[in-house]
């Protein structure tokens, strides 16, 4: 039997499963948790550091810049609808601590103001620095989680497990054997009704990632605010999207074109690059062809 795990970690859930070794779960529990220490935003942290010292050049482990180039080459290539620096607006909005602990129906509302985008940002591979330029932060958010289950499963199969899921937050990554067949069966839920099944996808290797801006809601001066920021207004995203579900090779790719596709309120735009599941605000699902059969 696999070893199968669950556990708190970066705001959310983890979901760790192991084929082999099933004294590996202790490695990937330390490896997520190293990896939240190094990239929280709300407590003193690698990520934190490096957001303090803007305007001067911050050296980071190979982790943390890594998952910096991976956030600038996402909203390159969804054309800043994905996009890394919405820290502030993200605060101006009430997202200012853990969401277990903010006040989700209170405080006054504030003037937003758009996010200044990552096209200043300098990156030194030599030195391993990032210098961001002055009143620009870095939000890991969901990228975050989907880079650590690319990182993780590669860890765990390196350290010899024969097949390894890591989901975190509901962006996870498979590799190697699964538990039972050719491939690993991943469930979504539909996101107009919590705990009923929307589609099943089979992934011999590969991330999923959805996105939706239904959860991690709260109200601020009587409307509601939730996570996902259009860095346009750098307000909350008010398109006609309200979940996307992207199938990509890596799961920090797919949680950025999941993200992009729910901020853009286009479901053409990541249809056209990836598999995915778009769920538009009126109910209608909108699916690539290759996972049409996966919907229920």
């Amino acid at each position: 039997m696999p070893a199968d795990a669950r556990f708190p970690v970066m705001g959310s859930e983890a979901h760790v499963v192991i084929v082999g070794d099933p004294s590996l779960m202790h490695v990937a529990r330390r490896r997520v948790a190293d990896l939240e220490e190094r990239w929280t935003r709300f407590r003193p942290s690698e990520l934190s550091r490096m957001n303090a010292l803007a305007g001067v050049p911050a050296r980071v482990s190979d982790e943390t810049f890594v998952l910096v180039q991976r956030s600038i080459a996402a909203w390159s290539a969804t054309r800043g609808a994905f996009d890394p620096t919405v820290l502030g607006s993200m605060v101006i909005n009430g997202y200012d601590r853990r969401f277990d602990v903010m006040d989700l129906d209170g405080g006054a509302a504030a003037a937003t103001r758009p996010a200044p985008g990552p096209a200043g940002v300098l990156l030194d591979a030599r030195t391993r620095t990032v210098t961001l330029p002055e009143g620009v932060g870095i939000d890991p958010g969901g990228i975050g989680k989907g880079l650590a289950g690319d990182i993780v499963t590669e860890e765990l199969l390196d350290a010899g497990a024969d097949g390894a899921l890591v989901s975190v937050g509901g962006d996870l990554r498979v590799r190697g054997a699964a538990p039972s067949g050719a491939s690993w069966t991943v469930t979504v839920e539909d996101p107009h009704r919590p705990g009923r099944e929307m589609a099943r996808i089979a992934l011999a290797d590969g991330g999923v990632a959805t996105s939706s801006r239904l959860r991690r809601a709260w109200r601020r001066g009587g409307r509601r605010r939730h996570h996902l920021v259009d860095p346009a207004p750098g307000a909350p995203a008010d398109g006609r999207v309200d979940a996307a579900t992207v199938v990509a090779g890596a799961a920090w790719w797919a949680e950025a074109l999941a993200t992009a596709a729910v901020v853009g309120g286009r479901a053409e735009g990541v249809l056209g690059c990836a598999s995915a599941i778009v769920v538009e605000a009126g109910g209608r699902r909108v699916t690539s062809d290759d996972l049409r059969a996966a919907l229920g």
